[in-house]
């Protein structure tokens, strides 16, 4: 497929729906191969049905990335077909049960943090090799408004997207003058998403942006130049 991304190769977790799903079709719009990473197969297998129809390509990955040795079984794959990793999207995330701070169940913000924090450094130590055999790699993370503007009942998820920002931009500032690699955090706002409706029930996802405008918006970031470290929120 033609187009400003043709002949890149871009990972997408947490692509088997809502923005991940919607990042991976407009990254494959634009002409990069795309991985597809979730846990779910049947709905990896879905979008990369969308993603042939519309005449790109993609290759799927159903793993769950807390088990390291399924991630670089992955990673040693990507590296046997490509010689480089051009656009990472790490979308991947879990909420969690919103409560206040002193009823955060251990185990479940264990799960939280395994997920949103530490498979996202793994991730970034696996394919950095890749990274930065790009000509110029970017990294979107993203996150959410209660990472840098603490909400109640929202301390468990905010805590690990906090970190999660703090790790990745530690990440830009050690690559700002090693390579062309680019990291950019995302703040998607208000969109229409599984993870949205748990957090709000009685919210109307019509009245909210669609999963579609956030991919659309990173896709065009990724073939944009930017100061490494940027961040945008959307909407």
């Amino acid at each position: 497929m033609s187009g400003v991304l043709a002949g890149k190769v871009a990972l997408v977790t947490g692509a088997s729906r809502g923005i991940g799903a919607a990042t991976a079709l407009a990254l494959s719009k634009a002409g990069a191969h795309i991985i597809l990473v979730a846990r779910t197969s049947g709905g990896l297998e879905a979008v990369e049905d969308q993603i042939h129809a519309s005449g790109g390509t993609a290759t799927i990955a159903p793993l769950d990335l807390t088990d390291g040795e399924a991630l670089a079984r992955l990673v040693s794959a990507i590296a046997g077909r490509w010689q480089a990793l051009d656009v990472l999207v790490l979308n991947a995330a879990q909420l969690g049960t919103l409560t206040p701070v002193p009823h955060i169940d251990v185990k479940e913000w264990a799960k939280t943090l395994a997920i949103n924090l530490i498979s996202q450094h793994s991730l970034i130590t696996a394919l950095d090799p890749l990274l930065r055999a790009s000509t110029g790699a970017r990294v979107f993370g993203l996150t959410s408004s209660v990472a840098r503007n603490p909400r109640a009942y929202w301390g468990a998820y905010g805590a690990s997207k906090a970190a999660f920002e703090n790790l990745l931009l530690s990440y830009a500032e050690e690559t700002r003058n090693l390579s062309n690699l680019k990291v950019a955090l995302i703040d998607p706002g208000a969109t229409a998403t599984q993870m949205r409706a748990k957090a709000f029930p009685g919210e109307d996802p019509a009245t909210i942006k669609a999963p579609d405008v956030v991919g659309s918006r990173i896709a065009a970031l990724a073939s944009e130049d930017f100061e490494t470290g940027y961040f945008e929120r959307i909407g």
